[in-house]
């Protein structure tokens, strides 16, 4: 590098936190004479609006059982410049659109320069979007996996990036001519020297990614997490990201020294190219193997130096900027030095604490970025036939190169045909990674809009093609290993069903981390799909959590292990229940619910009594016991209000499971049974004032068990969604209150019609 170093390297860090991945200085971007506010104005509306469609974007897309960052790149492409926000409206500061399209597409016109979809100051939040992407990536990579299948994931990670990136360069270099004028000079140039040039180089290198998460989540669903072809795809996949990476790396340092003048007499200086390299592999091993052996010494430097979680996580992405930044000042992409400190810290115990802290800022920024790569798809551009038809040839090549650069290695290591099809097509699936570096080939000027939609295209195509040419390959039950090992196991999968989602969730989580403390190591596969993976010596677990379920795929050798981690996690989830649920002191709570009736009614719930208008009022009620009591009420609320309630034993059940965990019996013979339910709408409920002629004492319940010891007189019932917000606890502490103060209770008791009962509470809003 010619620039001065020391200089560099003070605004390294800072250069990574503020210019897009691949940057060496922010890219063009037309001056509009806009002061900073406004400035600023357009580029907080932006965020706004991106935040909206991304998110929308993915929630569609999931509904669909796609890859959440599928509907985030459509979310782009709608809302940019060359779309929906390239329309201006009124006459002032919007009259080019809220992403400047129009004026763009007018300076492109008239001057022939084009640039970059999104201002320098929304790469910025880009740039730092990309960073944390890749870090998380890195700290989820699985580095044990990665030395334990060596061998056989090395040999189909590297026959799947050597053939995809040999059939994307060529497929550049004899194909780009012929649709695209522009690259017309690549005919007259050596076949070598062709291929190291920008555009082929970065459409072989994007060829070469590949996404785990989609491929993990089809072989949960099958069963197949921990089969032959399954272990095999999870290592390849983990050192075709490390393979490329480097690839990413050497590619850049090419273009670099062409870049410096490195065409000889005979076309290339071959001996420059190699020089640099080695240079960029050298900067990756070295960097690499230094991080993961001070790991531990990074580790607890962080930890006896910042004890609060949230400043180690925040001084962690800290010192994955700085690498960033200075992986870009060694001529490689800030994209590597973040990976490189995810997996140098994948082996320390902060692994996790950091993942959960970042967690929120992954989700904040993360849909950001892919939404602004799909602002950066001209789609008329993309919808040419030019594009559509080249990148129709280059996505079957991508698929192909896959497929047969992991099935030939596959099945010279043991695997027949059908798993040899099983890993490349688990294989074919690019994701986050290949965007990215469209990115950079894009912003770097290295990459045309077409050949930008044509990379979009492909990652698109690949990753929906891909799951079901899996699922139909793992329909036939034969084996996919020439040999099977005799003393091998078929997988199993243990179901837990629990009663609720957020049971199942917090469960999965306490089970990851009992497996965590007994020195299993932890993978995040699928943050969208909720898969984990579990590995330790010989052991391989995967946990997928489903709605409700808890699903655990192991062999029979590994069921005991199983039962035991989740006995030992139920145990302390009963004992936190028990502790939770445990009653206050009846004398506590009764001093608590009389302290309640002399405290001003708070302004939030003085209006929510009129909910009760509707309810249904129950004067002279009749029940042998309070069972008899909560059912013949629920019936009477179900027959009076049937939009409200659709089942009415559902809603009985719910009631009744309440009933059962704890009493709802308060002081003053007051009752406030309720329960939530799905089939309920919204809220609805019933007062009934109990009249038992020959119980003992007239007009009482004495099974219902109140606070104070007294028969129950007047119960109040409500039942409400289990999943819609309703005023549900602010209309029972409402109707609590009023009972007890000013005599409210023996008021309520004297009333002896509907009509009467409905009067009171009008009166006591």
């Amino acid at each position: 590098m010619k620039y001065k170093k020391m200089l560099v390297l003070a605004a390294g860090a800072m250069a990574a936190a503020c210019a897009f991945a691949g940057h060496v200085a922010p890219p063009p971007y037309p001056n509009f004479g806009l002061p900073r506010t406004e400035e600023m104005m357009f580029l907080v509306l932006q965020i706004g609006l991106i935040i909206f469609a991304a998110k929308l974007g993915g929630m569609l897309a999931s509904l669909v059982r796609l890859p959440s960052i599928l509907g985030e790149l459509a979310a782009g492409i709608v809302i940019g410049p060359w779309a929906l926000g390239g329309i201006g409206f009124g006459d002032g500061l919007f009259a080019e659109g809220l992403f400047h399209g129009a004026a763009l597409r007018s300076i492109a016109s008239s001057t022939g320069v084009a640039f970059d979809a999104a201002s320098p100051a929304l790469y910025g939040i880009a740039t730092l979007a990309s960073v944390i992407l890749l870090f998380l990536s890195g700290l989820e990579t699985n580095l044990k996996m990665f030395l334990k299948y060596s061998f056989v994931g090395s040999m189909v990670g590297v026959g799947g990036v050597l053939v995809s990136f040999l059939f994307g360069d060529l497929c550049a270099v004899y194909l780009l001519p012929r649709f695209f004028d522009s690259f017309a000079f690549l005919q007259g140039l050596p076949l070598a020297e062709a291929m190291t040039k920008e555009a082929p180089l970065y459409m072989g290198i994007m060829s070469t990614a590949t996404s785990v998460g989609i491929t993990a989540r089809i072989l949960s669903e099958k069963k197949k997490m921990d089969s032959e072809e399954g272990t095999t795809i999870m290592a390849g996949a983990v050192i075709d990201d490390v393979l490329g990476l480097i690839v990413l790396a050497i590619g850049n340092g090419i273009i670099a020294a062409n870049a410096r003048g490195g065409a000889a007499a005979d076309g290339m200086n071959w001996g420059e190219i190699g020089v640099v390299a080695l240079k960029a592999f050298g900067v990756w091993l070295g960097a690499t193997a230094i991080g993961v052996f001070a790991a531990r010494r990074i580790s607890d430097f962080l930890k006896r130096t910042f004890r609060s979680p949230l400043v180690i996580a925040t001084m962690a992405f800290g010192l994955s900027l700085i690498l960033a930044g200075f992986f870009e000042f060694m001529g490689l992409a800030m994209i590597i030095g973040a990976y490189v400190m995810g997996l140098a810290l994948s082996r320390t115990d902060l692994k996790h604490m950091i993942q959960e802290t970042l967690s929120p800022v992954y989700t904040f920024l993360v849909p950001i970025f892919f939404c602004v790569m799909g602002m950066m798809v001209d789609v008329t551009q993309l919808c040419s036939t030019p594009v559509l038809v080249f990148g129709a040839i280059y996505t079957v090549l991508a698929i192909a190169a896959k497929v047969l650069g992991c099935m030939v290695p596959s099945m010279c290591c043991g695997f027949n045909a059908l798993g040899g099809l099983r890993i490349g097509a688990g294989m074919v699936p690019r994701g986050e990674v290949a965007l990215i570096i469209a990115g950079i080939g894009l912003s770097s000027k290295y990459l045309t809009q077409e050949i930008f939609g044509i990379g979009i295209l492909m990652t698109l195509i690949t990753t929906v093609a891909a799951p079901p040419a899996l699922v139909a390959l793992f329909k036939p039950k034969a084996r996919g290993v020439r040999h099977p090992k005799a003393n091998h196991s078929e997988s199993r999968e243990i179901c837990f069903e629990m009663e609720s989602s957020d049971v199942a969730d917090y469960v999965t989580t306490k089970l990851v981390a009992e497996f965590r403390n007994e020195g299993f190591y932890t993978s995040l596969l699928s943050k969208e799909d909720n898969i984990w993976e579990i590995a330790m010596d010989d052991m391989e677990l995967s946990v997928r959590r489903d709605e409700k379920s808890i699903l655990i795929q192991c062999t029979p050798e590994e069921e005991a292990m199983v039962m035991t981690a989740w006995m030992e996690v139920a145990s302390k989830v009963n004992d936190l229940a028990r502790s939770i649920s445990k009653p206050m002191r009846r004398d506590d709570f009764v001093r608590l619910l009389k302290d309640t009736a002399t405290v001003k009614k708070p302004a939030s719930t003085r209006n929510v009594l009129r909910y009760l208008q509707g309810f249904v009022m129950l004067p002279s009620f009749k029940a042998a016991n309070k069972k008899e009591a909560l059912e013949t009420i629920v019936a009477a609320v179900a027959k009076e209000c049937p939009n409200h309630v659709r089942d009415c034993a559902a809603a009985t059940a719910a009631v009744l499971k309440r009933e059962e965990s704890s009493s709802t019996g308060l002081d003053f013979g007051i009752a406030v049974p309720h329960g939530r339910d799905p089939s309920v709408t919204g809220v609805a409920g019933a007062v009934a004032i109990v009249d038992n002629e020959g119980a003992g004492e007239k007009g009482t319940l004495y099974d219902y068990g109140t606070l104070d010891g007294r028969p129950v007189k007047v119960i109040v019932l409500l039942v409400a969604n289990d999943q819609a917000q309703t005023p549900y606890l602010q209309l029972m502490a409402s109707i609590s209150r009023v009972l007890r103060v000013n005599d409210g209770y023996a008021r309520l008791c004297e009333c002896k019609t509907a009509e009467e009962m409905k009067k009171f509470f009008r009166d006591n809003k």
